[in-house]
């Protein structure tokens, strides 16, 4: 029997199932398809940060000098696993070329295309789902244990005014005024007003398929193994048991696995896994935070969410196959006692996923440049719910042959082909 569906996406991530939705929401019919549970993969261990204030350029020379001290520190933000590191260097290259001030700045300018609509999408999106009681209301509070770590985090408040977004720096008592947890040893916060929190991540991608499926969308159990094509274009994509699912608009938004399929229609992206780390802390955990907290030095965050706090962040560059380092959430965890010392640690579970990082830290949005019909959507790293509500708009702008409301030639996935190696 003859399986067709005029779009199939492939990938039941955050950004993958906010696709989807949109594109049932317009009217298309919709095949959703992953090995696993929609939200379950990457997308289950994210920090539930709706970090409107994210889109700083990673690749500076602020950065770069931190680079080989962090390598050699088990505890630093950033590490590499030295076997892997060598087959990155390629990646590093890119990572480097990413960092000439003219490109910074073309950076941060993509990134604030998306940031600065994100909280308005994602409203949107809750409502139109029935959902609206995902977001919490509260907001962020950025930390510094130092007036130094406060000076040296400057560009990041830069970069919001330039982009009109609001913050109000607080020090002494009124840190503790706002978040009476807080260690007196932190000098300075900043107040991040438009940084909210999704209470509940794998409920938010449950509830888009929900949506989904009501307006006559489908989701699939299946792994993708190949993508068919002819002149025209795509034409059908065969699973891993040899189901095969005739098709002419496919959008891969398989996170570290969407390289395999764009390596294989000729097109090449340098994806790289950046390993990161979380501890659920479920009740009693001895602390009501009215906040979510980011400590940008220490590389982690604190937030009140699914029915508990979760402790994550890091970055570790160790590639697919290396074991979990539970160390790395540990060091998190001890972190998130030093800013909050009422925390306590007892019921616990730990986890740790694979962000698909592109080397200039902005995602690929863009229709192939070998194949008619097909897609690409990945490289979101820490902004994958962050971007997931305006990735869903902009990509089935694309799929159905609209003009996105932002401008994606950034996001091509031809951009690397000029850069070496």
């Amino acid at each position: 029997m003859r399986v067709i569906y005029p779009v199939v996406v492939a990938g039941a991530g955050l950004v993958g199932t906010a696709i989807a939705r949109e594109l049932s929401a317009r009217g298309e019919k919709v095949l959703l398809i992953d090995r696993q549970e929609p939200g379950r993969g990457t997308s289950y261990g994210n920090m539930a940060s709706i970090a409107v204030n994210g889109f700083d350029a990673v690749s500076r020379p602020s950065t770069w000098k931190k680079l080989p001290f962090w390598m050699m520190d088990p505890q630093a933000p950033v590490t590499a696993d030295p076997r892997h590191a060598v087959t990155m260097i390629p990646w590093f290259l890119r990572f480097l070329a990413a960092g000439r001030p003219k490109r910074i700045r073309e950076i941060e300018n993509a990134g604030a295309r998306f940031a600065t609509r994100s909280l308005a999408d994602i409203r949107r999106l809750l409502g139109e789902i029935g959902a609206p009681e995902l977001l919490s209301e509260a907001t962020c509070l950025q930390l510094y244990e130092t007036e130094k770590a406060f000076r040296d985090g400057r560009d990041n408040l830069d970069l919001m005014a330039r982009h009109g977004l609001d913050y109000e720096v607080l020090e002494g008592d009124a840190i503790r005024a706002h978040e009476p947890l807080l260690n007196p040893a932190i000098a300075k916060a900043v107040l991040l007003p438009q940084n909210h929190f999704i209470t509940d991540p794998l409920g938010y991608v449950a509830r888009m398929v929900e949506d989904m499926r009501r307006r006559g969308g489908e989701f699939l159990d299946g792994d993708m193994a190949r993508v068919e094509r002819d002149n025209r274009g795509v034409t059908a994509i065969v699973l891993k048991d040899g189901r095969r699912i005739e098709t002419d608009r496919l959008v891969v938004a398989a996170g570290m696995e969407t390289a395999v399929f764009a390596r294989a229609m000729g097109e090449p992206i340098p994806l790289e896994t950046e390993r990161g780390y979380h501890t659920q802390i479920m009740p009693p955990g001895g602390a009501d935070l009215r906040y979510s907290l980011i400590w940008p030095e220490r590389a982690f965050m604190v937030t009140p969410t699914a029915g508990g706090i979760r402790v994550g962040g890091s970055v570790e560059m160790a590639g697919l196959t290396r074991a979990p380092n539970w160390r790395r959430a540990r060091i998190l965890v001890e972190h998130a006692r030093f800013a909050v010392p009422a925390l306590k640690v007892e019921n616990i579970t730990e986890w740790m996923g694979h962000r698909p990082a592109l080397p200039d830290t902005i995602p690929i949005l863009s229709a192939s440049s070998t194949t008619k019909g097909l897609f690409y959507a990945t490289g979101h790293g820490h902004l994958g719910l962050t971007y997931s509500a305006t990735t869903g708009i902009v990509m089935a702008d694309l799929v159905m042959g609209r003009t996105p409301p932002v401008g994606l030639e950034p996001f091509r996935i031809d951009r690397f082909s000029g850069i070496a190696p």
